[in-house]
């Protein structure tokens, strides 16, 4: 199996776990949680911030003391947009499942930048349109440069059955700005329906003799978390099956800035 794939647990419980110690990088952490209804999941920031992502079902959120309420809605990924809760570095949070529920807990290093905990309801959402044709995929933004955080950039999109996504090819793995930044990212996949799989290749340019650093290609089913360390990292989605993944990027700087494979680079005007 693939270094760069992770497989979540079955069932319930702490199901993924991602670590920058676990994953050989520096910034970005992932977890997953699958709580049934009266099930908590907590814990503490550290010198960490965290966005927890309501992926899906409903819950009752506390955090840095707060009670934030009963929150979520959608019952699927692939159904309307996300509730999430931003939560600072020094700070505890929790959250009890009402229903089944999914929780994604995104993590990078905190700045000290004394940020209060915030709930981002779907109404704060921002939603894009990228590609064309068979390129054709939808973004929700929930946590984009443009708004309040040290280090978390959190996105989540869909790519309909039959096409790709992250494509053309691109990368941001050098912290070159302008031009580049550096950030580690990972992919949280979901299919509907579920015993589908998509596709999604991790590589780097090749060297004057044809050799790349790295190059992995993946079969993705359905709750499968992929690293991306470096490289391009585009995703195939088979027919019939829609693909939903939930993206977490940080490096030292926070801003997404991408360089695509320049092999590929005329599909941006075709």
């Amino acid at each position: 199996m693939s270094k760069l794939l992770v497989k979540a647990d079955k069932g319930h419980g702490h199901v993924a776990h991602v670590t920058p110690q676990s994953a050989g990088w520096t910034y970005v952490g992932f977890d997953l949680h699958r709580l049934r209804p009266g099930e908590t999941a907590s814990g503490k920031t550290g010198d960490r911030e965290v966005c927890l992502v309501f992926v899906t079902g409903k819950g009752r959120a506390a955090a840095d003391g707060k009670d934030l309420g009963l929150l979520g809605k959608r019952m699927s990924p692939f159904e309307g947009k996300p509730w999430s809760v931003y939560v600072p570095q020094g700070s505890d949070w929790s959250v009890t499942a009402d229903t089944e529920l999914e929780l994604a807990v995104c993590s990078a290093p905190g700045l000290g930048g004394g940020l209060p905990a915030r709930v981002i309801s779907p109404d704060d959402l921002g939603q894009e349109v990228r590609g064309k044709g068979t390129n054709t995929r939808y973004v929700t933004n929930i946590l984009p440069e443009g708004k309040p955080a040290d280090s978390l950039l959190v996105v989540e999109v869909i790519t309909p059955g039959g096409h790709t996504s992250s494509y053309p090819p691109h990368k941001h793995d050098r912290d070159n700005l302008p031009a580049e930044s550096y950030l580690e990212e990972t992919y949280y996949h979901r299919l509907n329906p579920p015993q589908g799989f998509a596709f999604q290749r991790v590589y780097t340019d090749a060297d004057r003799n044809g050799v790349r650093d790295l190059d992995e290609a993946m079969a993705i089913e359905d709750g499968d978390v992929v690293l991306v360390p470096k490289g391009y990292h585009p995703c195939a989605a088979c027919h019939g099956y829609d693909l939903y993944y939930l993206n977490v990027m940080a490096g030292p700087k926070r801003t997404w800035k991408f360089h695509n494979a320049a092999e590929h680079e005329w599909l941006m005007k075709a």
